[in-house]
C-alpha cells in the first residue's frame, strides 16, 4: 500500500510547573493512503499529543515539538511555514475533536462554519458554497433546510455529524479523529461510526482512530498501534493483535475486557498505573508494572522488532525472534 504517513524518532514535551513533561516519546507510526489505524492506549499515552504534532497544533508555549520528522503525503510536515500549514489543515488533513458540544462556535450557524472551510481552500462563488455546503449537510444525514440552524438546535449526535461534514467539506487525505464518539449515548455512537465508515468508503480518506475502545477498533480499523507512555510498543492488523497480542501490556489490555461467558467474578487488572510523564522510568517504561521483567528491562530500552510483515513488538521478550 502507498504510504501517506510517515513518522519517525517524534519526541514532545511540555514544560510545566511539575517539570519537564514527556507526552511524546520516540515515537514512529506509518500509516497508508486508504487505511485506517487505531491509535490505542490509557488515559495520558500522548494519543492526542501526537495528533496535535501532526497538525503542527502543539501549543508553544508550553508544549514544544523537540525532535523527529513527520512526512505527510513526501513532505516534511515539521519545516513548513505556519502559512503552509493552514493551507494543509482542513484542507489535505482534517481533525474531528473527542466533544461534538465545544468543537462547534455556538454563535455561527451551522452552514456558516461549514462554508467557513470551504472558503478557505476552495475558489468558490457565493451560490457553489451554499450548495456546497447544503451538499456537505446532506452527505453527512442532515436536510438541508437546517443550513441556517444553529448548534443548540442540534442533538449531540447531530452536532458530531457536523463536525464530520467540517472535517470532509474539503475531501482531505487524512481525517484524525480523536475519540469522536466519547461524548456520545451508545446506539448515537453506533450511527456516527457507521456514518464515518461509509463516508471514508466513499471518499478512499485514510483515517487516524485515536480511541480506548477495542470494540471500535475491531469495527473499523486496518491496523492497530498500541502506545504506552508515550510510544507505541506493539503494531499490527487488527486481527494479528486482536488473536494473538504479544507485548505484556496489550496482553493486559484484552484480558481486561468483559465477556459474557466468563466465569471469573471480576475483570482482569494491570497491576500498578501508568507511569508520571515529569519522571518516567528508566529502560522499557513499563518494567514497572511487567511480571516478565528483567534487570536489563530496567536499564535497556527495547527496539521495536518485526515478527513478520505484519506484526511488530517492543519488548526484550522477543529480541531472539520468539517468546522466552
Amino acid at each position: 500500500m502507498e504510504e501517506l504517513l510517515n513518522i519517525e524518532d517524534l519526541s514532545i514535551y511540555y514544560i510545566t510547573e511539575a517539570g519537564e513533561t514527556k507526552a511524546v516519546n520516540n515515537l514512529n507510526l506509518k500509516l497508508g493512503k486508504g487505511e485506517t489505524l487505531g491509535f490505542v492506549g490509557e488515559t495520558g499515552a500522548g494519543k492526542t499529543t501526537t495528533a496535535l504534532g501532526i497538525m503542527r497544533l502543539v501549543p508553544n508555549p508550553p508544549g514544544k515539538i523537540v525532535s523527529g520528522k513527520i512526512s505527510f503525503d513526501g513532505e516534511d510536515i515539521l519545516s513548513k511555514t505556519e502559512k503552509e500549514m493552514q493551507e494543509i489543515r482542513g484542507n489535505k488533513i482534517s481533525m474531528i475533536f473527542q466533544d461534538p458540544m465545544t468543537s462547534l462556535n455556538p454563535v455561527m450557524t451551522v452552514g456558516e462554519q461549514i462554508a467557513e472551510v470551504l472558503a478557505l481552500h476552495q475558489n468558490l462563488k457565493k451560490e457553489e458554497l451554499k450548495e456546497k455546503t447544503a451538499q456537505m449537510l446532506e452527505t453527512v444525514g442532515i436536510k438541508r433546510e437546517r443550513i441556517n440552524d444553529y448548534p443548540h438546535q442540534f442533538s449531540g449526535g447531530m452536532k458530531q455529524r457536523v463536525v464530520i461534514a467540517m472535517a470532509l467539506a474539503c475531501n482531505p487525505m487524512l481525517i484524525i479523529a480523536d475519540e469522536p464518539t466519547t461524548a456520545l449515548d451508545v446506539t448515537i455512537q453506533a450511527q456516527v461510526l457507521e456514518l464515518m465508515i461509509e463516508l471514508q468508503n466513499k471518499y478512499n480518506t485514510s483515517m487516524i482512530m485515536i480511541t480506548h475502545d477495542l470494540g471500535i477498533v475491531a469495527e473499523i480499523c486496518d491496523h492497530v498501534a498500541i502506545m504506552y507512555a508515550g510510544s507505541v510498543i506493539e503494531y499490527g492488523t487488527v486481527e494479528k493483535l486482536y488473536t494473538d497480542p504479544k507485548h505484556p501490556y496489550t496482553k493486559g489490555l484484552f484480558a481486561s475486557i468483559p465477556t459474557l461467558d466468563a466465569d471469573e467474578e471480576s475483570l482482569h487488572v494491570i497491576k500498578g498505573a501508568p507511569p508520571n510523564p515529569v519522571d518516567l522510568p528508566t529502560g522499557c517504561k513499563f518494567h514497572p508494572r511487567c511480571e516478565f521483567a528483567t534487570e536489563r528491562c530496567k536499564c535497556e530500552v527495547p527496539k521495536m522488532i518485526d515478527l513478520d510483515d505484519s506484526h511488530c513488538v517492543s519488548c526484550f521478550l522477543f529480541d531472539k525472534g520468539g517468546e522466552k
